[in-house]
């Protein structure tokens, strides 16, 4: 049986944050692997269009500077693998990655495997997910064109995906927990000038109401007089939040209280060799421009410390 071959740097995720972090490595002219659980992009492709990234003044869709990222990636040899990574051995100076089609081993890892949406735990969201809730307004909001659909959340992603909505539903109903948005003025501005949105206030969902055909209908509490009203709705957007991928990072890499990974400003983990990039990072700000920037610092000082091992060795 042949030993895997020894990497010096793996990168587990393919979002911008790896795909930056696996074009610096290579370019660099480390061993590099990226693996990728389903495709190239990430998260990044379940939004459709990008207009605050620099560079782009009318905006780009998310596909293109996805296939830019990997073009440059493929033009400095760039190896990437489609497998799930399913645990994390950090005993000894080589780290092992597990995987279905066996181990892997690098000198050091890159983790940025990004978050995935938070779900709501209420009544009948697990039973419509795929009839009616979903969490991804760019790839179900053509299938509610003239119905009228809920965006539950009031951050940045939940108002720009309501916003998104009106192309296609003939109303869109905010449903937020607070008296104000938390997202950026910009976007409260178009969303509340805009006809075809109405925010409910100070509601949260109790429940998710459907048949055979999918959901009906939201029930809905007032947070200020608890009294119960519902909406009939037939899609509803949920954008409550993110949680981090990290069900198969070992504990020995600390987290912050809603599990994100903890870094230093050298993307660092407080495992030496394993660093952490974009979404999966505790951080203020997740947009692709600071993954981006987390990737190319992470892929430098992962190198840094390679070289490390090389001298010491």
């Amino acid at each position: 049986m042949t030993s895997p071959t020894t990497y010096d740097m793996v990168i587990v995720g393919g979002g911008p944050a790896g795909l930056t972090a696996a074009l610096y490595a290579s370019r660099a002219r480390y061993k590099t692997l990226l693996v990728e659980r389903i495709g190239l992009g990430g998260q990044l492709l379940t939004y459709e269009k990008v207009d605050n990234y620099p560079g782009f003044p009318e905006g780009i869709t998310t596909f293109e500077l996805t296939e830019l990222f990997k073009a440059q990636g493929l033009r400095f040899g760039m190896e990437h693998r489609s497998v799930e990574v399913t645990g994390l051995d950090l005993s000894g100076t080589i780290k092992v990655l597990h995987t279905p089609e066996g181990p892997m081993e690098a000198k050091a890892v890159i983790i940025a495997t990004g978050c995935t949406p938070r779900k709501l735990q209420v009544k009948g969201e697990a039973e419509f997910t795929g009839r009616g809730v979903s969490y991804c307004a760019i790839c179900d909001g053509p299938f509610y064109r003239n119905e009228e659909v809920a965006v539950i959340g009031g951050g940045d992603t939940a108002v720009e995906e309501a916003v998104y909505l009106t192309k296609f539903a003939s109303h869109v109903h905010i449903i937020h927990r607070r008296n104000t948005l938390r997202a950026v003025k910009i976007l409260q501005e178009e969303a509340l000038a805009n006809p075809k949105i109405t925010v409910h206030w100070n509601r949260i969902v109790t429940e998710i109401q459907g048949g055979p055909q999918g959901v009906t209908g939201l029930v809905l509490q007032d947070t200020v007089t608890n009294a119960s009203s519902e909406l009939n709705v037939s899609g509803v957007f949920v954008f409550v939040g993110l949680v981090p991928n990290t069900q198969w990072v070992p504990e020995d890499v600390h987290r912050d209280a809603l599990g994100f990974l903890i870094t230093d400003n050298q993307m660092a983990t407080s495992v030496p060799g394993v660093y952490a990039a974009g979404d999966v990072r505790s951080k203020s700000l997740r947009q692709i421009v600071t993954a981006v920037g987390d990737g190319a610092t992470a892929a430098f000082c992962a190198g840094r410390y390679v070289e490390s091992l090389a001298h010491h060795g």
